[in-house]
């Protein structure tokens, strides 16, 4: 039987605490203490109430809390003493039908885990989705977290356990994040298309108009048509755009999106939960025969990651007017044109003029995205309200030095242009932390036909270089590439440089970042404010209309750009409400 929050803030204290007994192992003071501040106006709400008060506890309550938690497919598993909780959780993961090499793999991890950090490996076994991992997963992720220092895992430990706490919470609430499910599926179904080179090895790479890529668009289409829009349609750069009209077909649109391709080897959020998201909105909208004031315009945005060209935001640059022609003649590793690739597709780029938006049509743009980053999962919250977004420089970078042996060179005559490039590296990382809130990156470093025995001739690298305002950003690249000059003639080598990208800093609308807000306090989520540090396609809309942007909590330490990228169902169901209410409580005001 299901008890309702209603009920649940109406209870006597000792009653409450026992229909909470059992979230938290043989630690039901956490509840108890947390029910104080009744009455919880959302689960949300009282979910974070408990996290506060672990928190506030201390490491000795903390390790307490740990130590009290079972292990996995452990003595209290095959002794049957474990709680009913455990047992039913341990039980959907499989480890209760272990065969004897699994078992004896668990164990061993055990008392290797043990070993290292004193207390018990603590995983939330039915995942992200609540529907339980599978035993290799659970192995994986054990021998994955083995490799960590032992204040990082303490701190795992402690986010898995509250994880756990949530589940067990829905259940006695009956609480059933549908729509979070659904979105969590709905990545997975994008997420079976990859790139032929990645796809073989189970790593997930779509870039800019390649058949994985064309198939995402096809499945988008697909659940856009699905979901009720009334008119989707793909555009000449590749965006998918679907449309839900408001009270007439002409009334103003909200604009919103995000991009579907990835990163080499990525995750399965970045990008696609700002599609996804506001697609399972429009569904629910779609359902009630709901029209809005305003209608809304979701674009799947074909490009954003400057992964297969040496271009980045081409989706929403082209809806900004800046689809820079130059890019067309761009050839890949293959030597394929991007127009030649746009012509295989059958996208013709005479029309891609015809994407630019016209922003008096618009009321503005929000985008809701995976944060990419440590900040809500460290503070265990589930969403943050973005105030600004770094504005970015991207350089293309080659130094041409002379390719002689390696044995008969001496160190003095050489021109060695991998060298000058490490040179480079180090004192970019030095000179960004100078700013504290600066960042620069040499992604990308190649030496072309490089040989065991021979002093590197050439090296290719990329430059990026971010800051929190226009002229922060521009002093960290002035420096930057004045070093890098000096560097090259020092070393006697030359140097070509490309900037490939060029972003301003793009902070929120205050009206429009209030909104967030305002929809985060109805959920009783804690009110949260970032920046962003990573680009977005909302920094390019910025630029002729006001933006706002959601983040949405990152599991594994909110790592992105990476395949341990995730983050749950229960959060991406907050995403879904909180943009919810913001469609449904937005007042149409254009420049507002």
């Amino acid at each position: 039987m299901t008890l309702s929050l209603a009920q649940l803030n109406a209870m006597p204290p000792d009653a409450a605490v026992q229909a909470l007994h059992g979230l938290y192992e043989h630690s039901d003071w956490i509840a108890e203490q947390a029910l104080a501040q009744r009455p919880f106006a959302s689960a949300a709400q009282l979910k974070h109430a408990m996290v506060q008060v672990l928190r506030q506890a201390g490491h000795d309550a903390q390790l307490a809390l740990i130590r009290a938690h079972p292990e996995l497919a452990g003595k209290a598993m095959l002794g049957n003493t474990l709680t009913a909780a455990s047992t039913d959780e341990q039980s959907r993961a499989g480890l209760t039908h272990c065969n004897a090499q699994e078992l004896a793999q668990i164990q061993q991890l055990n008392r290797d885990y043990n070993a290292k950090f004193g207390f018990p490996f603590i995983l939330a076994v039915r995942g992200p989705r609540s529907q339980g991992l599978t035993r290799q997963q659970i192995i994986a992720t054990w021998q994955r977290r083995l490799g960590n220092p032992v204040d990082f895992e303490f701190a795992e430990a402690l986010r898995n356990i509250h994880r756990i706490a949530e589940i067990r919470l829905n259940d006695k609430l009956g609480l059933h994040p549908d729509l979070g499910q659904e979105v969590w599926d709905w990545h997975e179904w994008l997420a079976q298309f990859s790139d032929p080179g990645f796809a073989e090895r189970g790593e997930l790479t779509v870039t800019y108009l390649t058949p994985a890529h064309q198939a995402c668009a096809k499945t988008l289409t697909l659940g856009m048509h699905a979901c009720g829009f009334d008119e989707v349609h793909t555009d000449a750069v590749g965006n998918v755009v679907g449309v839900y009209h408001g009270a007439s077909p002409q009334a103003p649109r909200l604009l919103t999106g995000s991009h579907y391709d990835t990163v080499r080897n990525g995750g399965k959020y970045d990008g696609r939960l700002g599609i996804l998201v506001p697609m399972a909105c429009v569904r629910e909208l779609a359902r009630q025969g709901r029209r809005l004031a305003n209608g809304i315009e979701v674009v799947a945005f074909a490009e954003e990651e400057g992964q297969r060209y040496r271009a980045t935001f081409l989706g929403s640059g082209a809806l900004v007017g800046q689809f820079n022609p130059a890019w067309l003649d761009q050839t890949d590793a293959d030597g394929i044109a991007m127009r030649e690739a746009m012509a295989h597709v059958g996208l013709d780029p005479q029309q891609i003029t015809a994407v630019e938006r016209d922003p008096a049509r618009y009321l503005g743009f929000v985008e809701v995205h995976i944060e990419q980053g440590p900040v809500l999962n460290a503070l265990d919250l589930p969403l943050g309200v973005v105030t600004s977004i770094n504005g970015s420089v991207r350089y293309s970078c080659e130094i041409t030095g002379t390719a002689c042996h390696a044995g008969t060179t001496p160190m003095s005559r050489r021109s060695d242009a991998a060298a000058a490039a490490a040179e480079l590296i180090l004192y970019a990382e030095q000179r960004a932390q100078r700013d504290a809130d600066s960042v620069a990156t040499v992604g990308q470093l190649l030496v072309p036909n490089g040989s065991t025995n021979v002093v590197p001739g050439r090296c290719q690298f990329t430059l990026d270089m971010r800051a929190p305002a226009n002229a922060q950003r521009d002093a960290l690249v002035d420096d930057i590439l004045a070093e890098l000059r000096r560097i090259c003639e020092r070393r006697q080598v030359r140097l070509s440089l490309e900037e490939t990208m060029r972003a301003s800093a793009a902070p929120s609308a205050p009206a429009w970042q209030a909104r967030w807000e305002q929809a985060l306090n109805t959920l009783g989520v804690p009110i949260h404010r970032m920046p962003s540090g990573a680009g977005h396609d909302a920094m390019k809309l910025h630029e002729v209309m006001p933006q706002a942007m959601l983040f949405v909590r990152g599991e594994n330490s909110g790592i992105s750009h990476n395949p341990l990228e995730s983050t749950t169902a229960d959060d991406m169901q907050l995403g879904v409400d909180a943009m919810l209410h913001f469609l449904t409580h937005f007042q149409p005001q254009r420049n507002a």
